[in-house]
């Protein structure tokens, strides 16, 4: 018999691997892994306000990505700053208030390690309901945006020209990837969530056609690397984060030697 805990782990590496799969090949065609990186960082000041306001910390992650996410989108339509300058301060701010916020709470013991670096044999029965509930969504919204991020992905100014709402898709797969991160943090962790959506589809990109099924093999290899991950942290007592991670690495490196077989998407 599978220990619940294991399966638990194992369910909720799959649900975020599935959904990570063809939102990650969208962060790797638009060059957003910065992106993802500062939406990540933000998450730590949802822990800190989910103890300080009493809230559940999933619905306060969320609520904070997803108010970062706004905020990035609407300060890079301003064109004041450079996307780099605006995300560095954004998402080292995220991190630093954070910190600070948690040092304040002198009564309450936190874990930073799982929160930074993922905690995937500590996930329940309510995160596997949060965090299949979050995916679905997201991956019925990313089917419905589809063709236009695609069409806004590959040149946005013909995009435009063809009547494409690029604000408001931009501003929607924004969202999405805040979800994602959101619910993703638990196994992964704030500093290494981001990860999983990159290598995978860096590791499928070189074997893809299309699009679709550049975003299945990401998926597949996402899927795969939570397993073998998840398995050697069991075995040699590692953490299980960082160990999914180093899994996914292996894959990225397997298809980058091996000769491709298939025309690269982009």
């Amino acid at each position: 018999m599978i220990d619940s805990f294991i399966l638990y782990g194992f369910l909720g590496g799959i649900g975020i691997a599935i959904v990570g799969g063809p939102l990650g090949c969208f962060v790797v065609w638009r060059r957003m892994a910065y992106f993802g990186d500062s939406l990540a960082h933000s998450a730590l000041l949802g822990v800190a306000l989910g103890f300080l306001l009493g809230i559940n910390l999933s619905i306060g992650i969320t609520l904070i990505c997803v108010a970062f996410a706004v905020t990035i989108v609407f300060l890079q339509e301003q064109k004041k700053l450079a996307s780099d300058t605006l995300l560095g301060i954004i998402s080292h701010t995220a991190l630093s208030a954070g910190l600070v916020v948690l040092a304040f709470l002198e009564t309450l013991r936190v874990d930073l390690m799982a929160y930074l670096f993922g905690d995937i044999l500590a996930i329940t029965q309510i995160d596997l309901i949060f965090i299949y509930t979050g995916a679905a969504f997201v991956l019925i919204a990313l089917l419905w945006i589809w063709r236009p991020l695609l069409a806004l992905t590959l040149h946005e100014e013909l995009a435009r020209a063809e009547g494409v709402p690029v604000f408001r898709i931009r501003l929607v797969f924004t969202l999405l990837l805040a979800l994602v991160i959101a619910i993703g943090m638990k196994i992964i962790g704030i500093l290494l969530i981001t990860s999983l959506l990159i290598i995978p589809a860096a590791a499928a990109r070189r074997f893809s056609r299309t699009p679709e099924s550049m975003a299945a093999t990401a998926s597949l290899i996402g899927c795969l690397s939570v397993f073998l991950g998840l398995l050697g942290s069991i075995q040699f007592d590692t953490p299980s984060g960082p160990s999914v991670v180093v899994a996914t690495f292996v894959f990225f490196l397997i298809s980058f030697i091996l000769p491709g077989q298939y025309k690269r998407f982009t």
